[in-house]
């Protein structure tokens, strides 16, 4: 696996070496040990898939407080989606900036999404499914968001959005929940 650090610290994007024979190829996804020595967790207590039906679909953006946030390893298994992280970490010289990437079940890319950091992403064509790797269980009770159309965060989505789940539209704007997520995602909370 080829390590790629993006300019928001702690955050990857993973491709993959490939060896390649007359049956195809064969690559390594993940390494518990290739992880740890990048500073990563290396901790995958579940595991996830989603299917979009339509593209233009947003999901996000979404995250868990401390104590239960959570890493997250997300690649594009069908289709193609634009995914997008924010850094949430109040202590962050990168905080509130963000980092897109188009991942493809073409290019086989993966994005390593470290804790305190809002996730999203929109597909770019009809039925797409993304994996997630999850390095915490999903936990209700501290599980938040985001409005993905938040002006404060200046994210640009590639596609009119088709489908968004009432959810994910009835997360308030970063506005109105700083105080509360800056003292519930300082490094010393959870």
């Amino acid at each position: 696996m080829k390590f790629i650090e993006t300019q928001l610290k702690g955050a990857f994007l993973i491709e993959l070496e490939k060896h390649i024979d007359e049956r195809g190829f064969f690559a390594r996804t993940f390494c518990q040990d290739e992880f740890a020595e990048h500073g990563l967790k290396p901790i995958i207590a579940q595991s996830n898939i989603a299917h979009n039906i339509r593209k233009g679909t947003i999901r996000g953006m979404h995250f868990q407080y401390p104590p239960a946030a959570e890493t997250k390893l997300v690649s594009c298994t069908r289709g193609a989606i634009v995914d997008t992280i924010v850094d949430l970490r109040p202590e962050s010289k990168t905080y509130l900036q963000h980092f897109s990437v188009e991942l493809t079940a073409d290019n086989m890319r993966a994005l390593y999404v470290p804790e305190r950091f809002a996730h999203g992403y929109q597909t770019l064509q009809d039925n797409t499914d993304t994996t997630y790797q999850m390095g915490a269980m999903y936990s209700p009770s501290l599980q938040a968001g985001i409005k993905y159309d938040d002006p404060r965060l200046g994210l640009v989505w590639p596609l009119e959005p088709s489908v968004i789940s009432d959810k994910d539209q009835a997360y308030r704007r970063f506005d109105e929940i700083e105080t509360e997520l800056i003292k519930r995602m300082s490094h010393n909370a959870g």
